[in-house]
């Protein structure tokens, strides 16, 4: 790279700081945020858990409850049960809805796990929850869409949400302010027939 082509980068990257600095300065608002992780690809809780990993950085209480995960060992929990403090991981699910077979016993599981879920977005002490694969019970009707709406609406103001799972509905990406689709471009498990691996799928 010569000097001269060293100068020109240089004042072309200070022109992009100065509209930088000016577009920063227009953000102003500060809220808590809901967040919707969806799409067919990899990656929706992972990037959930690792918001979490991060609140914990800062010192912030989160809530974790998990709707179809709970019948299986997870690398997640064994890090968030070394902060008792400030973080309560709650996995509730009995796995996959195709695994359990009850549709009523599904549907109980469910209303169990939301109950959770709603007592930690009305309490202003969490500052993060992750109501992970929220978006598969309701795809299946276990849960109403509406009462999901209903305390999203009356959280504090402060209070992150964040919401995984395949197929989020309509109504929920309309009052979210952060949606995320992981779309699938290739997976070992469907290209080559790897088997979900510890680390990396749990």
């Amino acid at each position: 790279m010569t000097a001269r082509t060293d100068a020109e980068h240089n004042a072309r990257m200070k022109k992009v700081q100065v509209a930088q600095a000016k577009k920063l300065a227009t953000k102003t608002v500060e809220k808590g945020l809901v967040i919707v992780h969806t799409g067919p690809g990899k990656g929706k809780t992972s990037a959930a858990m690792g918001m979490v990993v991060r609140a914990i950085g800062h010192g912030m209480k989160v809530g974790v409850v998990q709707f179809i995960k709970g019948a299986m060992t997870t690398g997640e929990r064994a890090v968030f049960d070394a902060f008792p403090d400030i973080v309560e991981f709650k996995p509730m699910g009995e796995g996959f809805t195709w695994d359990t077979q009850d549709r009523a016993r599904d549907m109980a599981t469910t209303r169990a796990a939301w109950d959770e879920v709603r007592r930690m977005i009305a309490d202003p002490t969490y500052k993060m929850v992750v109501a992970d694969e929220l978006n598969i019970v309701l795809r299946y009707d276990y849960l109403p869409v509406d009462e999901v709406l209903e305390a999203l609406a009356a959280k504090p103001k402060m209070t992150h949400v964040v919401i995984t799972g395949r197929n989020a509905p309509g109504e929920l990406i309309d009052v979210a302010d952060l949606v995320t689709e992981m779309t699938q471009v290739k997976h070992p498990f469907r290209d080559q027939g790897v088997k979900a691996q510890a680390g990396v799928e749990f």
